[in-house]
Order: C-alpha cells, then sequence, then structure tokens
C-alpha cells in the first residue's frame, strides 16, 4: 500500500504558545496521521484480519473514525456529510467484501477535509446538536474526537503489534 504519511516529513507538533483551537487542531491532526502510519506496509489481509473476538481490525478502525469525524465535526453543525453506504449503526467498523483498502481511505480523507473546513469556519464556542439530542459545542466535540482517535490510535497501536511486531507513533526519521 502507498505511504500515507512521508517517513521524513516533520512531525506535528502542537505549538507550545498556540491558541486554543489551533492547537486542538493540530493535536487532533497529528494523531489523525498515526491512524494512517499504523496501516504502512501492510497487505489487504493484514488490514481486514480480526485481531479480537469481536472482530475488531485496522481497516474497520479507520472506517469508523471516518464516521465519527461526520457524526461529530459536521452533522451537529449544519455541514454537508456525505450518503453512506452502511448502516452506521451496525457497520461502522466492518469492512465488507466489497469495500477496498483505497475506498476506505479515501472515505477517510473526504471524512477529514470535511471535518477541518467545520473546525476552520466553526468558532470553538459554536453549538450544534448531536446525533443524541446533546447540545454540544465545537470545543467540546474537538476535545471528544481528540480522546476518541487517541483511543483508537492505541487500539492499533496493539493490533498492528500483534501482526508483525511494529511499534511506536511515528516511522524514524533518518
Amino acid at each position: 500500500m502507498s505511504s500515507p504519511v512521508s517517513p521524513t516529513a516533520p512531525v506535528p507538533h502542537v505549538p507550545y504558545t498556540g491558541g486554543e483551537k489551533e492547537s486542538l487542531h493540530i493535536s487532533l491532526d497529528r494523531h489523525r496521521d498515526v491512524v494512517l502510519w499504523k496501516l504502512e506496509g501492510l497487505n489487504d489481509e493484514q488490514l481486514r484480519r480480526p485481531m479480537t473476538p469481536t472482530g475488531t481490525n485496522l481497516l474497520g478502525l479507520v472506517k469508523h473514525l471516518a464516521t465519527v469525524e461526520y457524526g461529530w465535526f459536521c452533522s451537529p453543525f449544519g455541514r454537508e456529510t456525505e450518503k453512506f453506504w452502511f448502516d452506521t449503526a451496525t457497520e461502522d467498523m466492518t469492512v465488507g467484501p466489497d469495500e477496498t483498502t483505497a475506498d476506505i481511505l479515501a472515505f477517510y480523507a473526504r471524512a477529514r477535509a470535511a471535518a477541518d473546513a467545520s473546525i476552520r469556519k466553526t468558532d470553538l464556542e459554536t453549538t450544534g446538536t448531536a446525533w443524541n439530542g446533546r447540545i454540544v459545542s465545537m470545543r467540546w466535540v474537538l476535545i471528544h474526537m481528540l480522546e476518541d482517535v487517541l483511543r483508537h490510535a492505541g487500539h492499533m497501536d496493539i493490533l498492528r503489534e500483534l501482526i508483525d511486531g511494529a511499534t511506536g507513533s511515528y516511522p524514524a526519521v533518518p
């Protein structure tokens, strides 16, 4: 598979004196890149391999993260989302046989781009109505999604280590 995170690209760092929104967004983006790096060098079978009794696999986690990027950053704030081809209640972590790795990675890229546009255009104090009926601010969504991406990146750390022994947050820079 092609490399979504360049091994020589500088690792994004949260600015030590940056603003709240900028810092949260950069931190989120940093860990989104970790999610993609965890896929590097693996074949399709490895990406889809169920690694837990519930069937969790690397590609399914990416599909889930794409779904929640749309669900938290776009929908509550009236931003456009794409029409999903699957049932988000039961299939957002399941990769069907007709879904390719390229399809899932493209879905994640589109979701990230849509979420980034929403983050840029929405003030931290702006509120929207989430899928569960709760009123949420963009600040809360940024924090929540940072937590969710970190949580699943941790899952991916373990899955990747079980698949081929690879560990770490970023590729070693020569």
